[in-house]
């Protein structure tokens, strides 16, 4: 089946809605016809293509293609004897290995539902998801750090299992009961996968779990429809520049998050790309890496691509040779992209997602024009509306400012067990991401800020994006987060924190003063609180309003 986003959508009339059209990157066609399939035949599709390449580098392990279809279909007939079908959720409590791009596969293949789990939860919070998405067998790994959490899980949850991977190093005192079953033991058998028929406009391929920024985490439910068309919407944005068969891509980015499960694994594997797995983000170490490997995809946030920059080994860091760079996860300070660029000789480009899209939605040509603080074009299949904030029905017109609505095929089907949470999200057909942004008369789209990170200041709208953009120009600044804070006399007002460069001290009324040309005076931080430790992150490297504000023991109005 093939799914074309503008057959669901007939109350569009915005001037803007075919913008993107007469500036579309040459070779790509925005309303391209876009399959749906089962996922697990992204890797069956390139170990046929491509059995001797190399599919995973991780740490001198090496796989090739053809080895990674043989042990996915072992891992899935190894949990098909353990009773795992259709409706049956396989949790993944894994660090960046080649473990998790096995038993991915391996889930969806035996017929399972993949439920990624942050290795950084403690107890209180898995037992919460595992809990809510019902999930019956966990993955991980022998390690005592994660193996301990996931035991003490096991005996105060609902799960049946964990299935133990061995990693070098300590090991976990692991019982011997038939709760803990040894990986050796799973994908010891013949590969014989039974076969199972995968409606994938309704089958879930994968609950993946909301960050939870803006209240609790609800389980996205993205079918295998959604999954393979955004991988299929992404590979055509990629055609441009990305050879089939002779692709290297770095997957720092980690593998339980949306960005990295679509980009870097599916989208890498359908084009028979070698992935170049880290583990974990040193920055010494992954310029090391860059050098020695020379991939040539390299998707990062925002935090990474400024961390290797301010790192003095990469002084030497020489990029050009890489395709593309793709920035998502949090906006792309335009003085970070310049650094990053001016340093290395690399193209960054931003694109943009949510959970709840599988992920992407927009994406800055990777051969064609790149606006600095823009998130791109709509990808192939995919209709974005810009809707009245007021009304929340009507389309605003060119260069206005409304809430980024989305329709196209790979919007997720629900939240899980949340049927009016779902409701309030998908509306006339329409995705409501909670994000403020315009459409430019060449059809790219622009962010302005999270409608509930909005700072409401006497009755003026303060976005604090633009201010941190503002902030960030000033050379002294590593990065900072801005925020509304509660006012008796202004409703709110304006907070930054800042964490400044390595021996470059800055003060309040240093910032204050910078600011004075670059931002209207209601914007200015009345309040800018210097520190000297990093500002506080989520699990994929994205500055983190939320857990500065509830480390700083305030709250926003909103």
């Amino acid at each position: 089946m093939q799914h074309n986003a503008l057959a669901s959508v007939d109350n569009y009339s915005s001037s803007a809605a075919y913008a993107w059209q007469s500036h579309y990157p040459a070779g790509i066609k925005w309303d391209a016809a876009i399959p749906a399939a089962p996922v697990y035949k992204i890797l069956d599709d390139a170990a046929a293509a491509y059995p001797a390449r190399p599919a995973i580098n991780c740490e001198g392990e090496h796989m090739t293609y053809a080895e990674l279809g043989n042990l996915v279909n072992r891992i899935a007939c190894g949990l098909q004897n353990l009773g795992v079908t259709k409706g049956i959720k396989v949790g993944l409590f894994l660090p960046n290995t080649p473990y998790t791009v096995a038993f991915y596969y391996g889930i969806l293949k035996a017929g399972g539902t993949v439920v990624n789990y942050n290795p950084l939860y403690v107890e209180r919070e898995l037992i919460h998801q595992i809990e809510d998405s019902e999930t019956d067998y966990l993955v991980t790994t022998d390690n005592p750090a994660l193996f301990n959490k996931a035991d003490h899980v096991l005996n105060n949850s609902r799960l049946k299992g964990l299935i133990l991977c061995p990693v070098p190093g300590d090991k976990a005192a692991i019982p011997d009961s038939g709760s803990y079953i040894r990986y050796e033991s799973l994908s010891r058998n013949d590969g014989k996968v039974a076969p199972l028929a995968i409606n994938p406009h309704e089958d879930i391929a994968v609950l993946q779990y909301t960050g939870g920024t803006t209240g609790s985490p609800k389980g996205a439910m993205l079918t295998h429809a959604n999954l393979y068309a955004n991988m299929w919407q992404i590979m055509l944005w990629h055609k441009p520049l990305a050879v089939p068969g002779q692709e290297r891509i770095v997957c720092v980015l980690p593998l339980f998050h949306v960005f990295a499960m679509t980009v870097v694994m599916n989208m890498s594997i359908q084009l028979g790309m070698e992935i170049i797995i880290v583990p974990k983000f040193v920055p010494t170490e992954m310029i090391n890496l860059l050098k020695l490997k020379q991939p040539t995809f390299f998707p990062a946030v925002p935090a990474i691509y400024n961390a290797l920059t301010a790192h003095p080994a990469s002084a030497d860091l020489d990029l050009s040779h890489v395709k593309f760079c793709l920035s998502g996860g949090a906006p792309l300070p335009g003085g970070v992209k310049k650094a990053f660029e001016e340093r290395t000789g690399a193209k960054v480009g931003e694109g943009y997602g949510l959970t709840e899209a599988s992920p992407v939605v927009t994406c800055n040509p990777i051969a064609g024009k790149i606006k600095v603080g823009s998130i791109g074009m709509p990808i192939p299949g995919t209709l974005v509306e810009i809707i009245s904030i007021e009304d929340g029905k009507t389309t605003v017109p060119v260069g206005e400012h409304g809430e980024v609505c989305i329709s196209g095929p790979q919007v997720m089907k629900g939240y899980y067990n949340k049927p009016e949470d779902t409701a309030s999200t998908i509306r006339n057909g329409r995705l409501h991401t909670g994000d403020v942004g315009y459409i430019d008369s060449e059809g790219y789209v622009h962010l302005v800020d999270r409608l509930k990170d909005l700072i409401i200041v006497r009755g003026y709208n303060v976005y604090p994006t633009q201010v941190e953009e503002a902030i960030s120009m000033h050379p002294s600044v590593q990065e900072c987060i801005v925020a509304g804070v509660p006012d008796e006399e202004r409703g709110e007002t304006v907070w930054a924190w800042i964490k400044p460069k390595d021996g470059q001290p800055l003060t309040e009324q240093e910032v204050q003063n910078f600011l004075q040309d670059k931002i209207s005076p209601i914007e200015i931080p009345r309040k800018v609180i210097i520190r000297d430790t990093p500002l506080p992150k989520t699990a994929v490297g994205k500055l983190s309003r939320k857990l500065l504000l509830e480390e700083a023991g305030l709250r926003t109005t909103s």
